[in-house]
């Protein structure tokens, strides 16, 4: 049955964004948040205060506190397969047994990265790390947002099975100088355990004493990566309730820890405790990530928007839309509600976006004047990342802030509509004080826990991810059996490209 809640929201009148300032002169105070150094900004949204407490009753409705309780308490919030979603834990706040075996885990990290800095495995430059999806998403985004040229090592993260992206990676490594990250959280991974067959054999074929020896294993499996040949000293272990799109805060940040060093790491993981704390701890009115929920609600649930653009104002930033595409779409993009019950209308919208300036001269046409209403998110951060002219970082901003203002102004012009902008189009702004890694990590579990409550809102499980095995099925059935019994546009295809495998 469809939510009482949900249905009055979608009785509810729409505002116009163009006089929405001039009639509710408080809108500004209302709508915008700051936690530390992020500063949240919904008042270019339609969110309004009838809006607002229809969807605080929704929460209600939906059991939204006891939910966030029993994300934290470490209870069985993934219903479909029986466990726990404890990333929270990996940061300190969770349930205590979890946080202790989290620190236990981080702890056996440390020394090891502590020992390869020792030269302990020998004098390693460069830093190959095999993963897909989660298990490569967090890492890149982290190495790529923090390193910049100060990276103490090399990295490349491989995670396509196209064997061109082994090659590029490979190329400029000295297998004699390279260790290797495996990351799979079942160490079961097609495309990963096949990668990572391809890197031994590269330092096979250079000459390198003993291969194995300089693998490192990042699972939630690990005897079956001592079967595969890791040494036992080389696992880095993390729970088995800790989700794959989750689990840049356990080992599988390796190569993160590794590479820009453990201070970096840590106070990551501090920065996304705090959003912890924060999403645990305030108030619905002033909880930023259900906040955000609300405004995706409304524009996914009630006016049907199918799409989310997300534009990053800062070159630092610029992987943050891919890896915002596996957490919100691999997380919200289900059919059924947690009882197995059809929802009751849209779930996730498509996440998609790119980085500013590069998207206005890109994609921003259709924003501003195609038929599409896309609500947009600006992120952007007050500090620049570089040491030019400040005329750079000044464009840049100004640019995002004039952005979001146009979208939202419009401009009338009836003697040419084709130069008329109708307006009344919403806009989010999330501005940081700077990208260090402490406000990375708030921003990412600002992200993780936005899409919880997404979830919390709709009724459905954001935990699994069964929607990615049916394909996956089929190519090993082929593998194993040949092209038996698909349409004829499929066994085409295979007979054409693979002889008929």
């Amino acid at each position: 049955m469809p939510s009482p809640a949900l249905a009055a929201l979608s009785a509810l009148p729409q505002a116009d964004l163009k006089s929405i300032f001039t009639t509710d002169p408080d809108r500004l105070s209302k709508f915008t948040l700051t936690h530390g150094p992020i500063r949240f900004d919904w008042s270019k949204t339609h969110l309004t205060d009838e809006l607002f407490d229809g969807f605080l009753k929704l929460a209600e409705e939906q059991g939204f506190a006891a939910q966030r309780d029993a994300l934290f308490a470490g209870e069985a919030v993934n219903n479909t397969e029986g466990r726990a979603a404890e990333h929270p834990a990996e940061r300190g706040e969770g349930n205590a047994d979890s946080v202790v075996r989290a620190k236990m885990f981080h702890a056996r990290m440390r020394a090891l990265i502590d020992a390869i800095e020792g030269e302990a495995l020998g004098p390693i430059r460069h830093i190959l790390h095999i993963g897909i999806g989660g298990s490569a998403l967090g890492p890149d985004l982290i190495i790529d947002a923090l390193g910049g040229d100060g990276a103490r090592y090399d990295v490349a993260i491989v995670s396509n099975v196209d064997g061109t992206a082994m090659e590029r990676a490979i190329s400029r490594f000295d297998p004699e100088a390279t260790l290797i990250a495996v990351a799979s959280k079942t160490f079961t991974t097609t495309e990963t355990m096949l990668n990572a067959a391809s890197a031994i054999n590269w330092m096979v074929e250079a000459g390198v004493e003993d291969p194995y020896g300089r693998v490192i294993a990042l699972t939630a499996a690990p005897d079956r990566a001592i079967e595969w040949g890791v040494d036992e000293t080389r696992v880095l272990p993390f729970a088995e309730s800790v989700g794959g799109r989750y689990s840049l805060w356990s080992s599988i940040g390796f190569p993160a820890a590794l590479a820009l060093g453990w201070d970096a790491f840590e106070s990551l993981l501090e920065g996304a405790a705090a959003m912890d704390r924060h999403f645990r701890l305030s108030d619905p009115k002033a909880n930023a990530p259900l906040i955000a929920a609300f405004v995706d609600q409304y524009y996914a649930r009630v006016l049907g928007c199918q799409t989310r653009a997300l534009f990053a104002y800062d070159e630092r930033l610029r992987l943050l839309p891919s890896y915002l595409q596996q957490l919100e779409m691999e997380s919200n993009g289900k059919s059924v509600t947690r009882d197995g019950q059809p929802v009751d209308g849209p779930t996730a919208p498509i996440t998609w976006g790119g980085v500013g300036t590069d998207a206005q001269h890109a994609v921003f046409q259709l924003l501003h004047q195609g038929t599409i209403l896309t609500p947009v998110e600006f992120i952007a951060s007050i500090e620049p990342g570089h040491a030019l002219d400040p005329a750079h970082h000044r464009a840049l901003l100004v640019n995002c802030f004039a952005q979001g203002a146009a979208l939202m102004r419009g401009k009338d012009n009836a003697a040419d509509p084709a130069r008329a902008y109708p307006g009344n189009r919403p806009s989010t702004t999330i501005l940081l004080n700077d990208v260090t890694p402490e406000v990375l990590g708030a921003l990412i579990a600002f992200y993780e826990h936005r899409t919880f409550a997404n979830a919390v809102l709709m009724g459905i499980n954001p935990f699994d991810q069964f929607g990615v095995e049916l394909g996956k099925e089929i190519a090993r059935s082929i593998e194993a059996e040949g092209p038996r019994g698909f349409d004829p546009s499929t066994m085409a295809l295979i007979d054409i490209a693979l002889g008929g495998v």
